[in-house]
């Protein structure tokens, strides 16, 4: 039996949330990537395949990781909420829903995104 690498492993992982988990129109897949140095998300319609809002946590000034992954969340829910998007559905991209992910997500209900 081969066995899988982690990243392999976090692959198999997402492919089970994806055939799950659809955005639409009304409410947007939010999909949230975790590398060793960043956090990155998008707000995607996965209908039209468009992204709505995006953003990336090594734009945002902050000294901790943390604070820069709280403020990203922040300016995507601003730019979804501009777009009309208030609700979404979240993908946590295969990541365990802990960490700078539960940060991420909990920051963005702050700003009023709902999921």
């Amino acid at each position: 039996m081969n066995t899988l690498n982690k990243q392999e492993q976090r692959q198999w992982r997402h492919a089970r949330v994806r055939a799950k988990v659809r955005g639409t129109e009304e409410r947007p897949r939010l999909v949230v990537f975790k590398s060793n140095t960043r956090v990155t998300a998008q707000a995607i319609n996965d209908d039209a395949g468009v992204t709505i809002a995006s953003a990336d946590s090594s734009k945002e000034k902050g000294k901790t990781n943390r604070e820069r992954v709280e403020q990203a969340a922040a300016t995507l829910a601003k730019a979804a909420k501009a777009k009309g998007v208030s609700s979404v559905v979240f993908d946590h991209g295969g990541f365990g829903y802990r960490g700078v992910i539960a940060v991420f997500a909990e920051a963005a209900r702050k700003e009023g995104l709902s999921f």
